[in-house]
């Protein structure tokens, strides 16, 4: 068995988790950040669901769902002490951009783990959760993730990102994230 790939996180941080929908980025999350933050759309869905009537499909509260995990990733990013870890599959362009510029207006640093699956791996994936991305929207997905892996696995860092590490679906078994710990203050 290989070691675990451990990733420290400073004071500042803000690491987001990126990959495609059911790449495995909340399975990873639920091992690898135990004790740190982590915001994630699920939460404020659950939120929603439970004051919504059931019959109201996901479809029609889903940009409620989007707004409200970026004002909670704005919110946290401001008040919150110690890093942040953010579970945001980022295939827009324009999410990123909006990401590095909270990073930027609080003074956190970005940091960028991009969890690598196939178009394929990440079907089996959401199959396995029981829960699928409609096929037009996955596509969409996949369609925005191919020119942005190349340039990650190139080790191409975005604008306004301090890191960008890329891990398949086994190192994400084995990855641990942790805080540093600051000494001598």
């Amino acid at each position: 068995m290989s070691e675990p790939t451990v990733i420290e996180l400073g004071p500042r941080d803000l690491l987001v988790v990126a990959g495609l929908p059911g790449a495995g980025k909340t399975t990873m999350l639920r091992h690898a950040a135990e004790g740190l933050p982590v915001l994630d759309s699920d939460q404020v869905r659950a939120r929603l669901a439970t004051v919504l009537p059931e019959a109201v499909p996901y479809r029609w509260y889903r940009p409620l769902v989007h707004a409200g995990h970026r004002l909670r990733i704005v919110g946290r990013a401001i008040s919150a002490d110690g890093p942040l870890v953010v579970h945001e599959p980022s295939t827009r362009a324009s999410t990123r951009a909006l990401l590095a510029l909270v990073g930027r207006l609080t003074g956190r640093s970005m940091r960028l783990l991009f969890l690598d699956a196939t178009a394929e791996q990440a079907l089996e994936g959401q199959r396995s959760r029981g829960r699928m991305v409609r096929p037009r929207s996955f596509e969409r997905h996949v369609r925005r993730i191919g020119k942005w892996r190349q340039e990650l696995l190139a080790e191409q860092v975005p604008p306004g990102w301090r890191s960008v590490r890329v891990i398949d679906r086994a190192a994400a078994r084995r990855t641990r994230l942790v805080a540093r710990l600051l000494v001598g203050c």
